[in-house]
């Protein structure tokens, strides 16, 4: 078998595009085997028809590039879960814009390694002025704003509360129950007291009034965590209210704006998220409401030298005469060492839509999850939880308790007709559509609560118990 040849260089387009097509045409192929949200049939089909597809994963002699990327590519793609489909609701799993995943792969033909300046010259430009530019947006009145890329919203808290410990050492976090699970997962992998939860208001909100008894008992330092846009309602906490009783004790303030962070560009829905530059660090993720591939996260602070405790020295990346001599210093941009180019898919996205594009997408989202809303008010046998604040919508069936909720996601995903989520609100479970494709149509809509209706009615046909002389099904 000849050498294979290799993504970068003048050699290297010549080399992508047969292959390209190859997995243009699997991608295609696959979708249209899988024929829906999700593969059928649940794990026990999906599991052994893989294996079979893909085995042997390392064969003693090779198969060949299209051989391999035709069968591996059309296998993971039948055995998918769509989020492009619009019946595939359950998560914050964005479907990527076409344009951000080809700038993705720019990156990696490119390959340019992010933890020092002579394996990324031009990204390190790139990722600077990015940074600079999204940490300008959430801090607009700020002298230097400034952020790094993240893996998510995990990565991200997890340095907000590495960054509070080093201000002030053991520092307490206070948050609300409806905070992301990253938060506690956070404080335990630092050494942290474990976060003090405050209860949430009747709307799932943090409740300011708890947290306000919660600050006045706790010794110093504290760092509250605040939501814009909980995982399981989208719900908002009120960040200026939040702001206010930091302030007032002594606290400083981290807001999670993971979800609901890109409503900045959107003039219609900014003032929802209204508070978000009193924070002293805020996460965001434009993996969900920025449609990126994943990874696409982001860490913002107000003043560039809150990022300080996060340089590290290793002399064959920023040897100090080379720092001296000019050579940006890349290695205190993260806790990570090497790791891709993803503010180019970003870049590429921001540039290619501009701020009007990027509102026409969240303001279409959103007003699909208030349709949504509407069409389950107007189905006598459905109950809504409540108006969505993002894009998230919760709903049941009504008079249903939470064994058949359960039982009824689960169904609709092995027969391979939608993906919802399921989250727990005023005490019980809700099925969750978490929308984030902007091309869903009223119709996709409409359907997808045919569909919830429909198998709910097959589910209590199969349950009901039979009578003496009632005909065996």
């Amino acid at each position: 078998m000849p050498t294979p040849p290799l993504a970068g260089g003048t050699a290297g387009p010549a080399a992508l595009r047969p292959l390209i097509d190859t997995v243009l045409t699997a991608l295609h192929d696959g979708a249209a085997l899988r024929d829906g949200p999700l593969p059928a049939g649940g794990p026990d089909t999906v599991t052994p028809r893989t294996r079979t597809a893909t085995h042997p994963l390392i064969p003693d002699h090779g198969t060949g590039a299209h051989h391999a990327l035709r069968a591996l590519v059309t296998a993971l793609t039948e055995g998918a879960a769509d989020p492009a489909h619009p019946h595939c609701a359950a998560h914050l799993h964005t479907p990527p814009l076409a344009l951000a995943a080809a700038a993705d792969l720019a990156a990696s033909a490119l390959n340019p390694s992010m933890d020092s300046w002579d394996q990324a010259p031009a990204a390190a430009t790139l990722e600077a002025d990015l940074t600079t530019a999204l940490a300008t947006e959430i801090y607009p009145h700020a002298p230097s704003p400034d952020a790094v890329i993240t893996t998510g919203g995990t990565e991200a808290n997890q340095l907000a509360l590495l960054l509070a410990r080093e201000r002030h050492g053991p520092v307490q976090t206070v948050c609300a129950t409806t905070t992301h699970h990253s938060v506690a997962r956070a404080a335990w992998l630092l050494g942290l007291p474990e976060p003090v939860t405050v209860p949430a208001a009747p709307d799932g909100t943090m409740d300011p009034a708890a947290l306000d008894d919660t600050l006045t008992r706790l010794d110093r330092p504290l760092l509250v965590v605040a939501t814009a846009g909980t995982t399981d309602t989208g719900a908002i906490d009120p960040l200026d209210t939040i702001a206010d009783l930091c302030t007032t004790h002594g606290a400083e303030l981290h807001i999670d704006a993971a979800y609901g962070g890109p409503l900045l560009f959107s003039p219609t829905h900014r003032t929802l998220i209204h508070g978000l530059h009193r924070a002293h660090s805020v996460t965001l993720d434009l993996h969900k409401l920025g449609w990126q591939p994943a990874s696409a996260g982001l860490f913002a602070v107000p003043e560039r030298h809150h990022l300080t405790p996060l340089h590290h020295h290793a002399p064959y990346l920023n040897a100090d005469d080379d720092t001296e001599a000019g050579l940006p210093d890349l290695l205190g941009r993260s806790l990570r060492t090497t790791r891709r180019p993803d503010a180019l898919k970003i870049a590429v996205t921001l540039q290619a839509l501009g701020r009007t594009g990027l509102a026409d997408l969240i303001d279409r989202t959103l007003a699909t999850a208030h349709h949504l809303a509407d069409l389950i008010t107007q189905t006598p046998t459905l109950d809504l939880y409540r108006r969505p604040t993002i894009s998230t919508v919760l709903f049941r069936p009504t008079d249903a308790d939470d064994h058949t909720v359960a039982t009824l996601r689960r169904t609709l995903l092995n027969r391979g007709h939608a993906v919802l989520g399921r989250a727990h609100a005023a005490g019980r479970l809700w099925l969750k559509a978490t929308l984030l494709n902007p091309h869903t149509t009223p119709q996709d809509l409409q359907a997808l609560i045919d569909l919830v209706t429909a198998t709910t009615t097959d589910l209590a046909v199969t349950t009901t118990p039979r009578t003496e002389g009632d005909t065996p099904r």
